[in-house]
């Protein structure tokens, strides 16, 4: 089977592509008829194998003494066949991170800034804050860990007097949020007030990894049970 070259890094979350289109590999999975990313890493396409041609025709000659039945079962050929690809998301080798790291060694690090689009781990929770590790700033994977806060008043924009910590993060979480203030000397300030900002990747208290069902709840797709979050809009 021909592997393409890679397209492009997903993010977990990211749309990437109709199930009519492509079979969901490694590292993705599919909800609602759609495929999905379920780590970061970079997307393969893998191409079908090409179907055999036709059979050759018999020599009319040699035809002429084979029986019509034994002819026309011959001449046969398979019908049916997988012709779609198989897309999956790969996760960066130490091969690849050691020469990533080498080609950043003359490169400033990137540091979160306000208006930044940031992915980030839940680390800890508490009645006023979710503390996290941000991981990506932009399309840049970081090198170190940043901290980074997410108050309780910044989690949405409508009803901020309802909103409760524990039903809208869960530790080990990753959150898609927007730096809004640099915050102290410990910690940046995030925000997941918009419709895009919120949890795009749950695992559940059974350990097995959730899909969105609705726009503050998550589902285990094992034991059917569901869980509160606030989640981010897909892509």
């Amino acid at each position: 089977m021909a592997l393409a070259q890679p397209q492009a890094v997903a993010i977990p979350g990211q749309l990437l592509g109709p199930s009519s289109k492509y079979i969901a590999g490694a590292g993705t999975h599919m909800h609602e008829s759609n495929l999905y990313a379920s780590l970061l890493g970079t997307i393969n396409i893998t191409q079908p194998e090409k179907l055999p041609g036709p059979a050759k025709r018999m020599h009319r000659i040699a035809a002429l003494n084979t029986p019509t039945a034994s002819t026309s079962s011959s001449t046969s050929a398979p019908t049916s066949a997988s012709t779609l690809a198989t897309i999956s998301v790969s996760p960066v080798s130490s091969a690849e991170q050691q020469q990533q790291e080498e080609g950043r060694q003359d490169k400033r690090e990137v540091l979160p800034e306000v208006g930044n689009v940031v992915l980030c781990r839940v680390t800890r929770i508490t009645p006023r804050e979710a503390t996290v590790a941000i991981l990506v700033v932009g399309d840049a994977v970081l090198s170190a860990q940043w901290q980074g806060v997410v108050r309780v008043q910044d989690v949405r924009a409508t009803e901020k007097d309802r909103v409760k910590i524990y039903e809208s993060f869960r530790p080990g979480d990753i959150v898609r949020a927007q730096v809004i203030s640099l915050g102290d000397q410990a910690n940046y300030y995030l925000s997941t007030a918009n419709n895009e900002l919120g949890v795009i990747m749950a695992t559940s208290e059974a350990g097995n990894t959730m899909f969105p069902v609705s726009w503050k709840e998550y589902k285990d797709p094992e034991t059917g049970l569901s869980e509160s979050r606030k989640v981010a809009k897909p892509f």
